[in-house]
């Protein structure tokens, strides 16, 4: 049988962003504060019985959000040629994330951006 641990952690970011080429008001220049979902997976604990430390998945997450909080996306770098979508954050977040954490026994499975308490986007590795 196969088995896998999960682990998830939950975070924030506020920054403004506007879509280009959409027709509509997000075209306008608009904030959000930003729920971010983490989630990490593997088969194996480590000896202290931990898939991997909260706070080593927390500090990871943190430092990349650094980045983006209370900035105007379309300006940064990772987000000149993309629209800061939702879903973009959450691809850009978990390579980033991934990258940060891959000489560990996980992977990062899934990073959710939330943009409001009824709407998100999901990149899925």
């Amino acid at each position: 049988m196969y088995s896998m641990y999960e682990l998830q952690i939950i975070t924030q970011f506020a920054a403004a962003h506007q879509l280009r080429n959409y027709r509509g008001k997000c075209e306008k220049l608009h904030g959000h504060n930003w729920r971010i979902d983490v989630f990490v997976e593997g088969e194996k604990l480590n000896d202290t019985g931990l898939l991997i430390d909260f706070k080593e998945v927390k500090d990871a997450t943190h430092r990349i959000l650094e980045e983006l909080d209370h900035s105007f996306l379309n300006e940064l770098p990772q987000f000149k040629d993309q629209n800061p979508s939702s879903e973009n954050i959450a691809a850009y977040i978990f390579t980033r994330l991934s990258n940060e954490l891959n000489d560990r026994n996980i992977k990062v499975s899934k990073v959710t951006a939330w943009e409001s308490d009824s709407a998100s986007s999901s990149y899925i590795g």
